[in-house]
């Protein structure tokens, strides 16, 4: 987190890994992120569209926010997050303005993906 932030803005987000490498193997065949890794125990997340990282833990936690990315191809997306160990948490449905689908990493984080095609 090098960079200056800007006041009243979300600068970072951090989501939580039981396995930091099986976490950048899943998120890199998926979404195609590369990561820089900070020691053993954290890694910042490049090519996501915001600053972010994942933090080695014990065990995750779920609730709260909700990280939801943008996909043309939802279909495409949920193929490869079964493909790499992911589960869909909540079945693609529409609202307006597009549809989206949930899904829950190899860590248990849940996430969100969203398209208006």
């Amino acid at each position: 987190m090098a960079s200056k932030g800007i006041n009243n803005q979300i600068s970072f987000i951090e989501l939580y890994s039981t396995d930091l490498a099986r976490t950048k193997e899943f998120y890199s065949n998926v979404f195609g992120w590369s990561f820089v890794d900070y020691g053993d125990q954290y890694c910042d997340i490049k090519g996501a569209g915001v600053r972010g990282g994942f933090a080695k833990v014990d065990a995750v936690t779920t609730g709260g926010a909700l990280v939801v990315l943008y996909h043309e191809n939802l279909e495409g997306v949920i193929e490869a997050i079964l493909e790499n160990g992911g589960k869909i948490s909540q079945e693609t449905f529409e609202f307006p303005g597009g549809k989206r689908f949930q899904f829950i990493d190899p860590n248990g984080n849940e996430l969100a993906v969203w398209s208006d095609k």
